[in-house]
């Protein structure tokens, strides 16, 4: 499993412990310093099958400073996912991978779901 986060976010924070509480072993992985390449985004993105907007952090300050709202729905699938590449400070997290599941965000019931 793959736990990637950004140590100072307090949601992080949460999912971590949660992760250590269920007794998980997992590999940690620092957002912001082991930015997610194109390649790994374009990958979680199909296997999630969400709309490529839900990984965008859309409550950060870079997200808001860039004005992404009205630039993203004009740009294209793979403009996108150039962009998320570019900053981790732009993908939300935090994101759980193991084998084929992956989920973005912490929710505890599609982390349940994941670990098993």
């Amino acid at each position: 499993m793959k736990f990637i986060c950004y140590p100072k976010c307090t949601t992080c924070k949460k999912a971590q412990s949660w992760l250590n509480e269920k007794g998980c072993d997992y590999e940690i992985r620092d957002i912001k310093t082991q930015n997610p390449s194109y390649d790994e985004l374009k990958d979680w993105y199909q296997k999630r099958g969400l709309p490529l907007k839900r990984f965008f952090n859309t409550s950060g300050l870079l997200y808001k400073s860039m004005e992404l709202k009205d630039k993203l729905p004009e740009m294209s699938e793979d403009e996108q996912l150039k962009l998320l590449a570019t900053d981790g400070m732009l993908v939300k997290r935090p994101i759980l991978i193991n084998g084929d599941s992956v989920v973005v965000g912490f929710k505890e019931k599609e982390w349940e779901e994941a670990i098993k």
